[in-house]
């Protein structure tokens, strides 16, 4: 996330006239406007370096980024109340929190920002490396099946400052830690048990290719929670069954996580994904761990956040998890990566890491790979490496590269992708000038969009309706049929 810059006149936190007139849906909980002054935030502000106006801007980009309209209109005079002691309501708190726990580096609690701490049960451990993933992600699945909680974990914020990885060791110990916890169930686990799992997986996988990761998400968490993850309690004849059991069930909690990113649901995507590398580190997989740290690393990119990325895409490219996959996986990390390291800045290394993945791929025919990633071929090669040369500030080069996917992408399988790839063809097009061109190639993808429930589908709409806005009075006819459509595809979208 860029941070705003720091203006000239200083930073103010005494403006309580500014404050008059301000919305209580922002900042009370019924009490009165008599308070202490809350000395706590006012100290991480000082931290951070940002002015009131900053603030509230900052905390406006991380609303949006996980659909919190309410805070949309915050402004400096919210901040004005919070610092001067009135209690932030609803969701305000913890969009407070992460806010600024990205700007400083660190985990904020509520506590630390002078405000109310969370209630009893309700603080998150899918981060903590130390606790029985099992429990986690039972709690995890049941909340994700209640409307109501998972319209709560819908608006949470996606934590950058969870993002950090324990050390080499904890890695190494997994797997005996695993072994040596007691079952809780006399149930044996069979090799039966264990293929029904799979088959689940590969089944919701291929819909999410095709419709995305919105639809039939529900359904996948139910089989996980009450299928999958009851596995992991039971009893295992042999350490080979017990890590395959490991296996399938953090694939299946990845695909979840892979799902709630694709519908734009980002802390929840996030909690699945990140459980799932500990479940792939007690089952010993290190390509499959490797896998769910690429797609930690691809989120994090998508939502800004480089350092981080790069961070993750790093480790996914060690020897325990790069070094022991298949070809056609290794393409996948390397190609990420690459990803990370364009968005960072570092052009050398990007191409450096652009030609191991084509060398990679190069290699993966008729050799065996995990299913997970049979859709990663030259097509979603090419999707991977236009969007790191755009980063890179390449449209030309982007386009090229973008075309070749959409020229050889098996379009009905991967709709999903294909419609997406579409709308970034469009977006480096209008970019260099040829509104037309980009127009038609906005047309194709909304063409490709129907029946795809996809949050970054949405994304590709709302950026092309951004794209047009300049130029929507001097674009005639067709712009102003290409805007209906998107407007009606929103709609369709959800």
């Amino acid at each position: 996330m860029s941070e705003p810059q720091i203006p000239p006149e200083g930073y103010a936190f005494e403006d309580w006239k500014a404050a008059k007139g301000a919305k209580d849906h922002f900042e009370t909980k019924g009490q009165s406007m008599a308070r202490m002054r809350n000395t706590a935030l006012a100290a991480l502000l000082r931290e951070a370096g940002w002015s009131q106006p900053q603030t509230a801007a900052a905390v406006a980009r991380v609303a949006a980024e996980c659909g919190v309209r309410e805070l949309e209109a915050i402004s400096r005079s919210h901040i004005s109340m919070w610092v001067l002691g009135t209690q932030p309501s609803g969701r305000a708190p913890h969009i407070l929190r992460e806010t600024l726990s990205r700007r400083l580096g660190r985990r904020l609690t509520l506590a630390d920002l002078g405000l109310e701490d969370e209630p009893p049960g309700s603080t998150d451990s899918s981060a903590d490396w130390s606790v029985n993933p099992l429990t986690v992600l039972a709690d995890l699945g049941s909340d994700d099946l209640d409307m109501h909680r998972r319209k709560l974990l819908a608006t949470t914020a996606y934590s950058a400052a969870s993002l950090a990885l324990p050390a080499e060791a904890w890695w190494a110990a997994a797997p005996a830690a695993a072994a040596s916890r007691p079952a809780d169930s006399s149930r044996l686990v069979t090799q039966a048990d264990i293929d029904d799992v799979r088959n689940l997986t590969t089944f919701y996988s291929a819909r999410d290719q095709q419709r995305g990761g919105a639809s039939g998400r529900s359904a996948l968490a139910g089989h996980l929670r009450d299928e999958a993850v009851p596995l992991l309690g039971s009893r295992f004849r042999t350490e080979r069954l017990r890590r395959e059991a490991y296996s399938a069930v953090a694939e299946m909690t990845y695909l979840a996580g892979w799902m709630g990113f694709d519908a734009s649901e980002h802390r929840t995507a996030q909690r699945y994904l990140t459980l799932a590398a500990h479940i792939a580190a007690e089952a010993a997989d290190g390509p499959l761990g490797g896998h769910i740290l690429r797609a930690l690393a691809h989120q994090a990119v998508d939502l800004g956040h480089p350092r981080r990325a790069l961070d993750l895409a790093d480790a996914s490219m060690s020897r325990t998890h790069y070094g022991q996959a298949s070809s056609r996986e290794k393409a996948l990390l390397a190609i990420v990566h690459a990803r990370t390291l364009a968005a960072d800045g570092d052009r050398p290394g990007t191409i450096a890491a652009i030609r191991r993945a084509e060398r990679d791929l190069a290699r993966a025919d008729g050799e065996d790979a995990p299913g997970r990633v049979g859709f990663f071929q030259e097509a979603s090669l090419a999707h991977e490496t236009a969007c790191a040369l755009r980063d890179l500030g390449d449209p030309r080069e982007a386009e090229c590269h973008f075309q070749r996917s959409v020229a050889t992408r098996r379009r009905q399988q991967y709709a999903r992708t294909h419609s997406v790839t579409l709308g970034y063809l469009g977006a480096v097009q209008v970019q260099q000038g040829r509104l037309d061109e980009a127009c038609g190639t906005w047309g194709q993808a909304l063409d490709a969009m129907a029946g795809v429930q996809s949050g970054r589908a949405r994304d590709a709409i709302v950026r092309m309706q951004s794209d047009l806005s300049p130029v929507r009075r001097r674009g005639g006819r067709h712009v102003t049929e290409l805007d209906r459509r998107a407007r009606e595809m929103l709609r369709a979208i959800g």
